[in-house]
C-alpha cells in the first residue's frame, strides 16, 4: 500500500500514522503486503512486546526520604518519625506561620496580580530583599551592587545552579564538604559536574568539632578549591564553630584563595535571631572576598513545599556582578527556565512589610525556642534514667537535628522494638519530638545502649 491509502473510515490513531509517515517517507513506497504494524513498530514497545524499561533495577530508598516511607506503613500507634527535617507543632502537627497566611491573603486580595512568567532570575523584589536578609541590609557589597541574586528552587536548587556555575566558569572543580554532610551535598555537587573530596568536621569521640582536622584538611587543599560551608545549625551533626574558630576558618580559606559556598539552610531557626545565623557569612562578605550562598526559605518560614530559595554571589566589583548574572541565566533557562512566583511573593511580602517582618521574627524564635527546649527535656529525660554515655552533647549542639551517637544497631533496635523511625545514622530532628513523646524516646535510648549492641 502507499502511504497515502487510509480510507475514511481509519481510526483517528491511524491516520495520525499515516500522517506521520508520510512526513517521513516523503513518497517512499511500500508494497501492498505490508501491513502498519510491520510498517512502524510502537516506540514503546520492547522485544516480543515488553517494556524497553524492563531491564531496570528497583532504586533504593532515599535514605532520609525512605524513613517516612517505612514509617507510614507502620501501624502502631506510638510510631514516632525523627528522621525527615520539618518542624512539628508540639502536638506533632506541620505548622503553617501566621505571618505567612497574612501576607497569602494579601496575595489573594490583590485583584492586579498575574500568573505570568517571571524572568530568568526570578522576583526582583525578593532577590533584592533575600541579599539583604543574609547579608545585612547595610552590607557594602550590596551598596555597591557587588551582589548578584537569583531565585531558585529552595536550598537544593541553590546549590544546584550554583554547583553548574562553578563548573562551567570556576578555574578549579573541586569542592569539598563536611566529613559527614547532608546526604544530598555530593550527588548536587557530583551531578553539577564537580569532584566531590570532604575535609574533616565532626569528631565521634566528643560529640563535637574536629577544628583541628578541619584546619589541616582546609590547608591542604589545593588553592582555589571550593569549600562548602554551613552558615549554621550544621546537617546532621548540630555542631558549629565558634566565632573565633569561624574568623580561624576565614583567614586560611582566604590566605589559600579557596572559594566559599555557604549552604544558609536554617537561619534564624538556629539561634532565633537572624542576624546571628548570618554572622560567618557576613565575616566573609566584610574582607571584600568574593564567595557563594545558597538560601532556603523552606525551615524559617515553613515554606516548604512552596521551594523558595535564593543564590546569591558576591563580586569583587558591580560590572564583574552583571556578567555573572548573564551567566546564571543560561545555567538556569535550560534548566527549568524560570522558578515559581508564588513563594516568593509570600516572601518579599513579609521581608518588605516592617509589621509582618516583626511578626516573623517572634514565630521564628518561638520555633527556635521550642527545639531548644526538646533538647533539654531530652538531655534530662536521659540523664534521671541513668542512661549511660555522656549526653551533654544534646544540649551542645544547636539547629533541628542532633547526632545522637547511636550505631545502626542500636537504630534498627528503636525501630524494631519501640517504632521510632531516624536515620540509621543516629541523626534525629528535634522539631519531631513534644514533650509527650520525649518519654519514650528517652526509654527507647536507654534500652538500645544497654540491651542492643
Amino acid at each position: 500500500m502507499k502511504t497515502s491509502d487510509f480510507s475514511s473510515s481509519s481510526s483517528p490513531s491511524d491516520r495520525r500514522i499515516g500522517a506521520l509517515l508520510r512526513h517521513l517517507t516523503a513518497g517512499t513506497y511500500f508494497p501492498a503486503s505490508d501491513n502498519l504494524s510491520s510498517v512502524f513498530a510502537s516506540p514503546t514497545s520492547g522485544i516480543n512486546g515488553g517494556s524497553v524499561f524492563a531491564h531496570l533495577v528497583q532504586a533504593p530508598e532515599d535514605p532520609i526520604l525512605g524513613v517516612t516511607v517505612a514509617y507510614n506503613k507502620d501501624p502502631s500507634p506510638i510510631k514516632l518519625n525523627l528522621g525527615v527535617g520539618a518542624y512539628r507543632t508540639e502536638e506533632g502537627k506541620p505548622l503553617v506561620l501566621n505571618v505567612v497566611r497574612k501576607a497569602e491573603q494579601q496575595l489573594i486580595n490583590d485583584k492586579s496580580r498575574i500568573k505570568e512568567y517571571l524572568p530568568i532570575v526570578g522576583l526582583v523584589e525578593f532577590n533584592k530583599l533575600s541579599a539583604k536578609l543574609i547579608l545585612g541590609a547595610d552590607s557594602p557589597a550590596i551598596r555597591e551592587n557587588r551582589v548578584t541574586t537569583v531565585e531558585c528552587l529552595s536550598g537544593t536548587g541553590s546549590l544546584r545552579v550554583g554547583g553548574e556555575f562553578l563548573a562551567k566558569h570556576y578555574h578549579q572543580k573541586t569542592i569539598y564538604i563536611t566529613q559527614p554532610t547532608w546526604g544530598n551535598h555530593p550527588k548536587i555537587f557530583t551531578l553539577a559536574g564537580l569532584t566531590v573530596k570532604t575535609y574533616r568536621y565532626y569528631d565521634p569521640s566528643t560529640q563535637g568539632l574536629n577544628f583541628q582536622g578541619l584546619l589541616e584538611d582546609l590547608g591542604a587543599a589545593p588553592p582555589g578549591s571550593i569549600v562548602l560551608l554551613h552558615a549554621c545549625a550544621h546537617n546532621p551533626t548540630g555542631v558549629d564553630p565558634t566565632i573565633q574558630q569561624w574568623e580561624q576558618i576565614r583567614k586560611l580559606m582566604r590566605s589559600k584563595g579557596l572559594m566559599p559556598f555557604f549552604d544558609s539552610a536554617y537561619q534564624g531557626f538556629a539561634s532565633g535571631s537572624l542576624d546571628t545565623d548570618a554572622k560567618p557569612i557576613r565575616m566573609f562578605v566584610a574582607d571584600g572576598g568574593e564567595c557563594l550562598i545558597a538560601q532556603s526559605y523552606a525551615k524559617n518560614m515553613g515554606l516548604y513545599g512552596e521551594r523558595v530559595g535564593a543564590l546569591s554571589i558576591v563580586c569583587k566589583s558591580a560590572e564583574v556582578a552583571v556578567k555573572v548574572e548573564s551567566q546564571l541565566k543560561l545555567v538556569i533557562r535550560p534548566m527549568y527556565s524560570s522558578p515559581p512566583i508564588h513563594g516568593a511573593s509570600i516572601v518579599a511580602v513579609i521581608l518588605r512589610d516592617r509589621n509582618l517582618f516583626n511578626e516573623w521574627t517572634l514565630e521564628l524564635k518561638a520555633m527556635a525556642d521550642r527545639i531548644i527546649s526538646m533538647r533539654k527535656q531530652l538531655f534530662e529525660a536521659l540523664r534521671a534514667r541513668g542512661t549511660p554515655g555522656d549526653w551533654s552533647h544534646i544540649i551542645k549542639q544547636i539547629g533541628m537535628f542532633t547526632f545522637t551517637g547511636l550505631n545502626p544497631a542500636q537504630v534498627s533496635f528503636m525501630t524494631k522494638e519501640y517504632h521510632i523511625y531516624m536515620t540509621s545514622d543516629g541523626r534525629i530532628s528535634m522539631a519531631g519530638l513534644s514533650s509527650k513523646t520525649v518519654p519514650h524516646l528517652a526509654d527507647s535510648i536507654h534500652a538500645a545502649v544497654t540491651k542492643a549492641i
